[in-house]
C-alpha cells in the first residue's frame, strides 16, 4: 500500500464540523484548542456551532477549514498509533487552501503558523476589492472549456481555474466576462454552470496582490522541508525543498489549481490510497472520478475514523501484488 493524505478545499464548510470528532478524540479536540489560542477567536465555536453566515465568511471559513482538516489528520495519527498500524504516507496534498493543511502535515510549517498564514489569506482575499466570481461548468473537458471561453477574452481576464476532475472545471474572471462566457458553455454542450459562493476572480491572475502580500507574510514564519513531499497545485508536482515549497505558495492564489495532475502524478508514482481528512468529501468524489481504481478513505467523525483505520489495518496486511 502506498498512501496519500488529502485536504479538503472551501465550499466544505458546514455547520457543525469537526464536533463529533472532538468529542471522541483528545488529539482532535486539542488541535481545536490550539487553533483558537494561535487566532485569538473562538475557531472551534464557529466551527461547531456557526452562525452560517460567519462560517461561510471567507475571513473565517480558511482558519476554519485548515483547523478542522488539522483535527482530522491528528485524530486519524492517534487511532492508527492506538491500533498499532503505521501511518507513512507517501505524499500530502491540499486543495486550494487545503494545500496549507497538508503544509502543517507535511512539517513544512507548524500548524500555528499554518493557521496564522491562512487567517491572513481569508482576509486578504475577502478584502482584495477585485470585481468577478467564479462558475463551475459541469459536462464539459478542460480543452473545450479553454477554447470556448477564448472567445470571451475582450470582456476581460477569464481563465480556468480549478481543474478538479473530468466534467468539473471552475473558471474564474470579471463579471461580465463570465456572464458572457455562460451562454457560449451552454452552446458548447455544458450540463450545468453553477455559480459559486466568493468574494471574487480566486485562483486568476485578478489576485497577484494577494500572493505579493503573503509573500512577505512568509518571512515571519520558519520553513523547513517536506516529509512526506507536497503536491503543489500550481504545477502539480511533488516538491520537497522548503524554498521551492515557499515560492509556488505564493503564486498559489493567483494561479489555476492543478488537480486532476495532482492526483495523476500521485497515482503515477504509486500511490494506491488516498485519505481525505477534512469536513465532508469533496475531494474523494474528485478522486474516484481522476482515479477509479484507487482506494479511497476519508476521516471527518469519528465513524469514517474508524472505518478507515480499519480498512488500513487490512490493507497493511495485505501486499500489493508485485507489477507483472
Amino acid at each position: 500500500m502506498s498512501l496519500a493524505l488529502l485536504f479538503s478545499p472551501q465550499g466544505s464548510q458546514a455547520v457543525g464540523m469537526g464536533k463529533e470528532l472532538a468529542d471522541a478524540s483528545p488529539a482532535a479536540r486539542a488541535a481545536y484548542a490550539a487553533a483558537d489560542e494561535a487566532l485569538g477567536w473562538a475557531v472551534s465555536a464557529i466551527c461547531w456551532n456557526g452562525p452560517g453566515d460567519r462560517l461561510n465568511d471567507t475571513r473565517q471559513t480558511q482558519p476554519c477549514l485548515v483547523a478542522t482538516s488539522l483535527a482530522c489528520v491528528a485524530a486519524l495519527r492517534e487511532a492508527c498509533s492506538d491500533a498499532g498500524t503505521s501511518l507513512f504516507p507517501a505524499f500530502a496534498a491540499g486543495h486550494s487552501v487545503g494545500e496549507y493543511a497538508a503544509l502543517a502535515a507535511a512539517g513544512v510549517l507548524s500548524e500555528l503558523d499554518a493557521l496564522r498564514l491562512v487567517s491572513l489569506r481569508g482576509s486578504l482575499m475577502a478584502e482584495a476589492g477585485v470585481g468577478g466570481g467564479m462558475v463551475a461548468v459541469i459536462g464539459l473537458d478542460r480543452r473545450r472549456i479553454e477554447e470556448t471561453i477564448g472567445a470571451v477574452a475582450p470582456f476581460g481576464s477569464l481563465i480556468v481555474a480549478n481543474d478538479n476532475a473530468p466534467g468539473q472545471v471552475v473558471i474564474s474572471g470579471t463579471s461580465a466576462a463570465l456572464a458572457a462566457a455562460e451562454r457560449l458553455l451552454r452552446d458548447a454542450g455544458a450540463k450545468r454552470l453553477i455559480r459559486l459562493r466568493v468574494s471574487g476572480p480566486f485562483h486568476s491572475p485578478a489576485m497577484a496582490p494577494v500572493g505579493e502580500a503573503l509573500e512577505r507574510a512568509f518571512d515571519t514564519v520558519a520553513w523547513s522541508d517536506a516529509d512526506p513531499p507536497i503536491v503543489s497545485n500550481v504545477t502539480g508536482e511533488p516538491v520537497h525543498e522548503a524554498t521551492s515549497i515557499r515560492a509556488l505558495l505564493a503564486r498559489q492564489v493567483s494561479s489555476p489549481v492543478e488537480w486532476v495532475a495532482s492526483v495523476e502524478r500521485m497515482v503515477a508514482q504509486g500511490v494506491d490510497t488516498f485519505v481525505e481528512c477534512g469536513p465532508g468529501a469533496a475531494l474523494s468524489g474528485m478522486v474516484r472520478r481522476i482515479a477509479p481504481q484507487a482506494r479511497i478513505l476519508n476521516v471527518t467523525d469519528s465513524m469514517t475514523l474508524h472505518d478507515t483505520v480499519a480498512a488500513l489495518q487490512v490493507a497493511v496486511q495485505v501486499p500489493t501484488p508485485a507489477p507483472a
